[in-house]
Order: structure tokens, then C-alpha cells, then sequence
């Protein structure tokens, strides 16, 4: 690809993005927890298979328009904090939004130290499945927590 088109592809990602924020309201809507949970595995095999989207331009540029849906999660996310925030909700999305730049911080550093040992930039897709599995794991430890203090 030209360097010129870049901000076009920037763009498309940017799409996904809105699609993404719309659908994920819709979803966390009518059912909350498992939006969270399936967009928690959306990202994971998505990040995964992105070595294999990246070897062909359209194929590449179909998943850079799924990317950018993965903000599917914030809606939810914003949902959930404020259900169980009781009292504190600024104060809960305040942290919301600081925990979403913490973890594009942790990816990027992730990311740029796969790079930085040889593992090539097809890596990054790894690195951000590993941890949208573990968000996945934190997101089933909540629930083991919520189903626990329910009873």
C-alpha cells in the first residue's frame, strides 16, 4: 500500500469503531453480560487470526474494519460500572476511562517489546488476544464474584 492511503484505512477503522459503539449499545441493551462476554471472545479470535487478515490487502482491510468494532466492549463496560457502582458512578467511570487507556498503554508497550525481540509485527495479534484473554478471565472471575455474594 502507499503511505498516502493510510489515512484512508485510518478511517475505516474509524468506522468500525462507530459501527462497533452502535451495535455494543444495542447488545449490552438487551443483554449486558453476555455482550461483554461475547465481545470479550470477538476480540480474542479476532487478535488471533490477525497474522492471517494481514497477508492479503483486502483481507487486511476487512479486519482492520473489525478492530475498530471491538469498542463494541465500551458501552457494556460503561453499563456494567454504573449498575454496580451504587453511590461512587463518577467515580466508577472516571476509572473506566482510566482503565481503557492503561490498557491501550499496556498493549502498545506489549506490542512494541514482541517487536522489539524479533517476533515481527504479525505478533501483535497474539499479544492482543493473550489479553483479551485475560480480560476474559477477569470478566469470569466478576461473575463467579457477583453469582457468589448473591447468594
Amino acid at each position: 500500500m502507499d503511505v498516502a492511503q493510510v489515512p484512508l484505512v485510518l478511517s475505516l477503522f474509524g468506522f468500525g469503531g462507530v459501527t462497533g459503539n452502535l451495535i455494543g449499545a444495542r447488545l449490552a441493551d438487551r443483554a449486558l453480560m453476555p455482550t461483554i462476554g461475547g465481545t470479550l471472545v470477538y476480540s480474542a479470535m479476532l487478535l488471533a487470526s490477525f497474522g492471517a487478515l494481514a497477508q492479503y490487502l483486502p483481507t487486511a482491510l476487512l479486519g482492520v474494519f473489525l478492530l475498530g468494532g471491538i469498542v463494541a466492549l465500551g458501552p457494556a463496560m460503561q453499563i456494567r460500572l454504573m449498575d454496580v457502582a451504587g453511590d461512587a458512578q463518577t467515580l466508577a467511570a472516571a476509572l473506566n476511562h482510566s482503565a481503557f487507556n492503561f490498557a491501550n498503554a499496556l498493549g502498545a508497550w506489549l506490542g512494541g517489546l514482541a517487536i522489539a525481540v524479533g517476533w515481527g509485527w504479525t505478533s501483535l495479534g497474539w499479544v492482543g488476544a493473550l489479553l483479551a484473554i485475560g480480560g476474559l478471565m477477569m470478566f469470569g472471575l466478576s461473575l463467579a464474584l457477583q453469582r457468589r455474594s448473591e447468594v
